[in-house]
């Protein structure tokens, strides 16, 4: 009986194996020749099966000595054990063709979009026209996608000439530590690279002053064909070249003002070495330098974002979130996620780092670095 029960399992090893390469054939290459042979051997197979059945209910089984039977199955076992094998080889050798041509699509698509990065990266080096821009409809009523996306664009510029701003600082032998801790005093950041948001605040402060005020409060209140116009020559000019022709255009203005408000007389003389560079934006001149030259594109998409705010024809407000106050999603965004994963439950602002809009019924939150509530 054992060699019988021996025979039984190994017929089904074998018509599992055989079901399983007729599988094989039917899903991976179609090949009518495998897959009418591999049907022939689960056939055959199954008739096998059969007959042990029968003979098992005549009570008429008949079978080679039991040390034959045993060794003949065990070698028909291991026979079915290597042909399972061998189609889980096959299989996985398909899956990697497939992923082989999954991953040669995902490297062109890789190869395309850094293309196409590129492209927009020697548009907005160059000062040129940025896609977004090109998208943006210029209406009475306001549109929450536009302004945040031109508000992104901006603030982008701000974070280049961050990054350019805090490398001077470090060639003039400052330390980064006391200039963090003066413009945040004693923040407890919750690690070093973060203190970069301090800087982003300083600068925010000064660049979004006013904002809510036609032309920045240096000018009389214009109508909106005045803001449409201002948006439409801007958007896809130089800053510096336009700088340099209009000084004393609305633009020119604001960019003149803001840089000698921001930049500190001490820190440009920290920077160079002398006052050459301020005083030639005082008299209305145009600095051929690097640091200028960032920071007029940073003023030249802040002013982009006024013109767009003030072509709605709806009240435009900002508004600042002081520091303790306790969080809203509603009117807030936080630009860490420390302080949530620590598993505070209670948080407040720890200070604003970009102010928040409102234009009409329109809420663009505000970005504030968060800290845990204090007990």
């Amino acid at each position: 009986m054992q060699a019988f029960v021996s025979k039984l399992f190994a017929t089904i090893s074998t018509i599992k194996a055989s079901y399983a390469e007729l599988q094989m054939a039917q899903f991976s290459n179609h090949n009518i020749e495998a897959i009418q042979s591999a049907d022939q051997v689960v056939v055959d197979e199954l008739r096998t099966l059969s007959e042990v059945k029968n003979s098992f209910l005549k009570k008429q089984i008949k079978s080679s000595p039991p040390h034959v039977t045993f060794l003949l199955t065990e070698i028909q076992e291991q026979h079915s054990h290597m042909k399972m094998y061998e189609i889980t080889i096959k299989n996985l050798e398909a899956q990697i063709e497939v992923k082989k041509e999954e991953l040669s699509a995902l490297q062109e698509n890789l190869r395309e979009t850094t293309l196409i990065n590129k492209a927009h990266a020697q548009r907005l080096n160059s000062g040129g026209r940025f896609s977004i821009l090109d998208n943006i409809v210029l209406s009475s009523s306001s549109n929450p996608r536009d302004f945040i996306l031109v508000l992104q664009y901006a603030m982008k510029s701000v974070r280049e000439f961050i990054n350019i701003l805090v490398n001077r600082m470090e060639i003039a032998k400052w330390d980064i530590d006391i200039a963090v801790n003066a413009i945040q005093p004693n923040f407890q950041f919750s690690n070093r690279t973060q203190k970069w948001f301090a800087f982003e605040s300083f600068v925010c402060q000064e660049m979004f002053k006013n904002f809510d005020t036609p032309g920045f409060s240096l000018q009389n209140g214009q109508c909106i064909p005045y803001y449409i116009d201002q948006f439409t020559k801007l958007k896809s000019a130089n800053a510096t070249h336009f700088f340099n022709q209009y000084p004393n255009s609305s633009f020119g203005k604001f960019t003149r003002s803001k840089y000698l408000q921001l930049i500190h007389p001490k820190m440009e003389a920290s920077f160079y070495g002398n006052l050459n560079q301020r005083k030639l934006v005082n008299s209305w001149g145009c600095p051929e330098t690097t640091f200028f030259a960032v920071f007029a594109e940073m003023a030249r998409r802040v002013w982009i974002l006024h013109c767009l705010a003030f072509t709605y024809n709806q009240e435009v407000s900002v508004f600042e979130v002081k520091k303790n106050c306790m969080f809203s999603e509603m009117y807030m965004v936080s630009v860490t996620s420390e302080v949530f994963l620590a598993g505070n439950d209670e948080v407040t602002v720890g200070f604003m780092v970009v102010p928040g809009f409102k234009i009409g019924k329109m809420v663009v939150q505000s970005k504030i670095y968060l800290a845990a509530a204090k007990i």
